[in-house]
């Protein structure tokens, strides 16, 4: 229906780059159902705020019943973006494999990589043709960019993440929904750190432009927060 309000699912949304995400796509005049994990988070906040036009479900990507839970909740919904944005960091980040426990190795890969597939299988039918699918990944899981090192735990379960996200899309070769692994740059949030080099404000909003002029571009792209495309 020309003119129809267009909703965005975003799973991980509770704070950080997703909490700005929704804020963002409410701002642009979208209807937005957001996740957390659990009660009292920002997007809370925001909700009682947005008149409406924001709803909360709560769910834990680590958890394939949650999953499944909320599929059958949003069952006979429409979402022109289904938008995964689960990322955590290594507890040291400068630890190398060598120094890194099997523990803490596997909860980066379940988090980072495992369960936000997870959430694209189990969600994505309830994406139109005429929609996107994307993913937060992050230009440190790009084996091509990776000259310096460090942080490699991290850089690995990102690259894992972007490897899944291509079989995905080669699964579905054919299929007219446009899908990006985004790379949002190195952001002032608890993940980033205080010492990144953007704000939210520089990062989020031009994010979304990209994830807006998606639609209609078939395929699966690697993007930064500028729309460039970032090597794999």
């Amino acid at each position: 229906m020309p003119g129809a309000t267009q909703t965005a699912l975003i799973i991980g949304a509770s704070r950080g780059l997703g909490l700005a995400m929704a804020a963002e796509y409410l701002k642009r005049g979208w209807r937005v159902v957001g996740t957390v994990r659990g009660p009292a988070t920002p997007l809370h906040e925001l909700a009682a705020r947005s008149g409406g036009a924001l709803e909360i479900e709560t769910v834990d990507i680590n958890a394939p019943d949650q999953i499944a839970a909320l599929r059958a909740t949003l069952a006979g919904r429409t979402f022109e973006l289904l938008f995964v944005n689960a990322g955590v960091a290594n507890s040291n980040p400068h630890e190398t494999l060598a120094q890194v426990s099997t523990a803490e190795f596997t909860r980066l890969m379940v988090t980072n990589a495992l369960s936000p597939m997870r959430a694209v299988e189990a969600l994505q039918d309830l994406v139109p043709p005429t929609g996107v699918i994307g993913v937060m990944s992050s230009g440190q899981g790009s084996v091509a960019n990776n000259t310096v090192g460090m942080r490699e735990v991290y850089r690995g379960s990102k690259a894992a993440l972007n490897t899944f996200m291509r079989s995905f899309a080669a699964r579905h070769a054919g299929d007219p929904r446009a899908m990006a692994l985004m790379a949002p740059g190195w952001v002032r949030t608890d993940l980033g750190g205080p010492d990144a080099r953007l704000t939210v404000e520089d990062s989020i909003p031009n994010l979304v432009d990209v994830l807006m002029a998606l639609p209609g571009k078939a395929g699966l792209q690697y993007l930064d927060y500028l729309g460039r495309t970032v090597p794999w």
